[in-house]
């Protein structure tokens, strides 16, 4: 049976996502961040980074979100539930795979951890200038660039309901993190079809199972 190492308010959570709608058993291993919020130690027992999502399948294991999706639809999606195969919507479907965590989240991550200069742990003396820091970069570059992100995003969004076309696909599961990311730290107003589209998956029945087996899913802002 598919094994799930599954960390609460992380990535993993695309995982179970992309599990509940393909119908598959899998049994979920649960982790809780420590007060850092960073992972538990027990987790490099699994794989050497210590990180999650990791997939289990039978002793094979597999890290990375974005590996696994693919992973899962190669190897468990014989009917392309979630990936199109009309050329042009297979072409945004990669694109969005990849944009998730190449080009998007990493701003989102930067303006957390900017945005947290000037709070616990950093040292009390430290924290004046951290947030000076913190304000500055973000005004001076990270809100610009997360803008822009947002609003090719919104653009996009408005022609069809999902990333790669009409149907869900690996590429929305993809995306779910950063987009849920961005609207909750990403300061910026006026995006109704990326509200939208969080709304519908919300509404999703495998997006709900996967909740109450996971355990709750938000991203606090800064």
């Amino acid at each position: 049976m598919l094994k799930v190492h599954h960390l609460n308010q992380s990535r993993s959570q695309r995982v179970l996502w992309a599990l509940e709608e393909l119908k598959l058993p899998y049994e979920i291993v649960h982790y809780q961040r420590e007060k850092t919020m960073l992972a538990p130690d027990a987790l490099k027992k699994v794989h050497p980074l210590g990180k999650s999502p990791v997939l289990d399948d039978n002793g094979l294991i597999i890290a990375e979100s974005g590996a696994i999706l693919e992973y899962l639809e190669e190897y468990y999606d014989p009917t392309h539930q979630l990936q199109p195969q009309d050329k042009e919507q297979k072409l945004k479907y990669r694109f969005w795979l990849h944009y998730a965590e190449g080009s998007l989240m990493p701003l989102l991550l930067m303006k957390l951890i900017f945005g947290r200069l000037g709070k616990p742990p950093v040292p009390f003396g430290l924290r004046t200038l951290g947030n000076a820091l913190g304000q500055g970069v973000q005004k001076a570059y990270l809100n610009k660039q997360i803008e822009t992100h947002a609003r090719f995003i919104e653009a996009e969004l408005a022609h069809t309901p999902w990333f790669a076309g009409e149907n869900l696909s690996m590429a929305d599961v993809q995306m779910s993190f950063p987009v849920f990311a961005l609207l909750s730290r990403g300061g910026i107003d006026n995006l109704p079809n990326l509200k939208a589209w969080k709304t519908r998956v919300e509404m999703r029945p495998a997006w709900q199972t996967a909740i109450e087996k996971g355990g709750p899913f938000t991203l606090p802002g800064e």
